[in-house]
């Protein structure tokens, strides 16, 4: 992105179209999250929940984890010691790298991902996918993967 001259500012259809979009991932990020927490979790709990569930053997490298919640090492290193500390996860040292950690899921944080579950989905369904028609959830994915793909680049 280089110095440009004048802004290019947002038309009114621009800016309407930004602003839901900001609306609704925060509404239904802040929704997703209290319910959760009804079940004593974070969202960001049960996203790495998720993805540990879904990896071989249950276990991914630090690195890999944090690429894939897109945290910093940092900030996810503190997200599982919280973790480790409800005893959802445990950290393993990688065998074959000494600098590589492994995050484990428990027999307690598969039962609570076992657990919560049909809870979270149910909750995005009511607030989310089932306010859609399939043209819509299409449209939304269409347009949506692009601007993933390449933000991910820029990382």
């Amino acid at each position: 992105m280089g110095i440009m001259s004048a802004p290019r500012w947002l038309s009114p259809a621009e800016q309407r179209a930004w602003r839901t979009h900001l609306a609704l991932h925060k509404l239904l990020m802040h929704r997703l999250d209290r319910e959760l927490q009804e079940h004593s979790l974070s969202l960001n709990d049960y996203e790495i929940l998720v993805n540990l569930s879904e990896s071989q053997g249950r276990r991914m490298r630090m690195s890999d984890l944090a690429d894939a919640t897109i945290q910093s090492r940092s900030r996810l290193s503190h997200q599982i010691s919280r973790m480790e500390a409800k005893g959802l996860v445990v950290r393993e040292d990688c065998r074959d790298d000494r600098r590589g950690t492994f995050a484990v899921l428990t027999d307690e944080g598969w039962a609570t991902i076992q657990r919560v579950a049909p809870f979270h989905v149910a909750s995005v369904r009511e607030h989310f996918v089932d306010r859609l028609t399939d043209e819509q959830l299409d449209a939304i994915e269409e347009a949506y993967a692009p601007l993933v793909e390449q933000l991910k680049k820029l990382r």
